[in-house]
């Protein structure tokens, strides 16, 4: 018996933000792609969920997925990176400006 790989990764409109996905799951490719950068090998990225809700074939089609649309994907991590980071600070400086008025 054969498996398609493509029938791994969906896109569904509203769920993860519309990001590729793997299929029957919240896990986006971007978020693999992710921990694989960090040295995670497929084996950890599938010990981090509960027995049966992932597998390797799953996130070795992820990894295949993410090299194949690396450029893609790449730029949307450095952009959620970059998203991440402005929010942060915004909230530090609404805390910072927050203190100072209970200061006066």
């Amino acid at each position: 018996m054969s498996v398609d790989i493509d029938k791994f990764i969906v896109s569904t409109p509203g769920v993860v933000g519309g990001r590729p996905r793997i299929d029957g799951t919240r896990l986006s490719i971007m978020r693999v792609a992710t921990w694989w950068q960090m040295g995670e090998s497929a084996e950890e990225i599938v010990n981090k969920f509960d027995v049966g809700y992932l597998n390797l074939a799953q996130v070795y089609a992820a990894l295949a997925y993410y090299h194949a649309n690396k450029e893609k994907i790449d730029a949307e991590i450095v952009a959620e990176e970059a998203e991440y980071n402005r929010l942060a600070e915004e909230a530090c400086l609404a805390k910072n400006k927050k203190a100072a008025n209970v200061a006066l």
